[in-house]
């Protein structure tokens, strides 16, 4: 991967025509863009095909969590927009379902979501998950090697924990990042981008740094370099 293919670029817009102005602001450097809830239901998945279809990388962050069968009809359902990568809750039977959904579609990667960062200890402890949190990562990232799928999502203060029992079998994406200096706003479990590379992440998901940077094409770069240079 160049460091643009590792830079996923977050599109939590209101609206269809807010993602593309944002896309037209970043240019060239922009190569791997990710659709969530957001813009999902409000054309999200147009955009997907469109973005697919001049080139670029798309990244649906759906975060499927129902029955595997159920979870399996959607999987086949996203894999008709020609996403690289689509989320899935990192449990036996959704992970199964999806990984069944996908088949052998040469192109769409199925992400596990271990655990969210916006979350931290305390956040479990409220939720009645009284294992550390780390634990839970690994655990759920095992749940993931076992069922096929081919990454997980997960904080970079995780993934070199991931990355020496799981090696390579498993990609990392990493939310939660932020350059130095930037407002951490609802995120727990933060760090820049080249702390995230130096410690396994693949790729790192970045989205208000840059969408909402007066410069967007400027902060895109900026991030690029930062990965190029930790690699």
């Amino acid at each position: 991967m160049t460091p643009n293919d590792r830079l996923i670029i977050a599109l939590d817009l209101p609206t269809v025509a807010d993602a593309q102005k944002a896309i037209d602001a970043i240019g060239p450097a922009g190569a791997f863009y990710k659709i969530g809830y957001q813009l999902m239901p409000i054309g999200g998945l147009d955009l997907a095909a469109r973005l697919s279809g001049e080139g670029k990388k798309v990244f649906l962050d759906f975060k499927f969590h129902d029955i595997g069968a159920t979870v399996e009809r959607g999987v086949k359902s996203v894999a008709a927009f020609g996403g690289d990568y689509l989320t899935v809750h990192a449990e036996p039977d959704v992970l199964k379902g999806a990984v069944q959904g996908r088949a052998d579609d040469p192109r769409l990667k199925i992400l596990a979501v271990t655990v969210l960062t916006s979350l931290d200890q305390t956040s479990l402890t409220k939720a009645g998950i009284n294992i550390p949190l780390e634990d839970l990562v690994l655990k759920r990232a095992e749940f993931a090697a076992e069922a096929g799928a081919d990454g997980v999502v997960a904080s970079a203060k995780e993934a070199a924990a991931i990355k020496a029992r799981f090696g390579d079998a498993l990609k990392i994406v990493t939310p939660g990042v932020r350059p130095a200096g930037s407002a951490m706003d609802d995120q727990k479990r933060v760090v820049t981008p080249a702390n995230a590379i130096a410690a396994g992440a693949d790729q790192l998901v970045v989205g208000r740094p840059i969408i909402a940077n007066d410069n967007p094409a400027k902060a895109t770069q900026s991030i690029i370099d930062e990965i190029a240079r930790a690699l």
